[in-house]
């Protein structure tokens, strides 16, 4: 039995995955979720070997979804959007499929499925392929317990590098999210936020002040009066994005 689950805010798209799904049976759609809290839920809950996801659906889209999972089952998008194909391959999609679709088609995606098989490394592959994602965030999804929380990148003070993973440092406090700070470099606007040092990123609007600290060094302090270093590579960039 393959552990099937559709996440899609459209009832009948939901409807038409199912009646597909009747000539394979051995698929087992073990829950049908129509936003992306929901699936990640279900995700978590039956451990799925195949989802079928839409991209665009209310509070997270399918993409912030899949950020949030540790351990990602295989991926078949639905949606009536092609732009969001490319991203779709870049997170090692098993097929794209575009609304409305056939039964001949969707046959197609399920033989792909067979053929390459449930491919549990997809994290890892997502976290590979970041550097491809040039994109520009306007926010960042987030597991907090067992909640999740959605950060505007207006209210990011600073991001700290933490092993396999980020502290974004905000208003309301720091948060932990399973990225590279590299990603984060690339992904952000580099006029707003700059790699001040190999473990820093820091929003250029949040700087009241650089001192000299140590040799060839700097810190910066900030609004809040926390300080974050600037290290001899990174302080060129910095006087570049301030005009000095």
């Amino acid at each position: 039995m393959i552990k099937t689950i559709i996440i899609d805010d459209e009832p009948l798209a939901t409807e038409i995955v199912k009646e597909y799904l009747e000539d394979f049976p051995q698929f087992k759609v073990v829950a049908v979720c129509h936003d992306g809290f929901e699936g990640l839920k279900a995700i978590q809950e039956h451990e799925a070997d195949l989802i079928f996801l839409d991209v665009q659906m209310p509070k997270i889209n399918g993409f912030e979804m899949l950020e949030l999972i540790d351990n990602i089952p295989a991926v078949i998008f639905t949606t009536a959007y092609d732009e969001y194909a490319m991203k779709a391959f870049d997170v090692h999609a098993i097929d794209y499929l575009l609304k409305p679709f056939a039964k001949e088609r969707f046959a197609k995606a399920i033989e792909k499925f067979q053929l390459n098989g449930v491919d549990k490394n997809l994290a890892t592959l997502m976290q590979n392929e970041e550097l491809n994602n040039q994109e520009m965030l306007s926010r960042i999804v987030v597991k907090v317990r067992n909640d999740i929380k959605i950060i505007p990148v207006q209210d990011i003070k600073y991001m700290e590098a933490n092993d396999d993973y980020v502290n974004i440092y905000t208003l309301e406090g720091k948060f932990l999210k399973n990225k590279t700070l590299t990603y984060f470099e690339h992904s952000l606007d580099p006029q707003t936020f700059v790699r001040v040092h190999r473990s820093y990123i820091v929003k250029v609007s949040e700087i009241t002040k650089i001192e000299a600290y140590k040799k060839d060094s700097h810190i910066v302090k900030l609004h809040s009066g926390e300080q974050v270093p600037v290290s001899k590579t990174g302080f060129p960039k910095l006087k570049e994005v301030l005009g000095i």
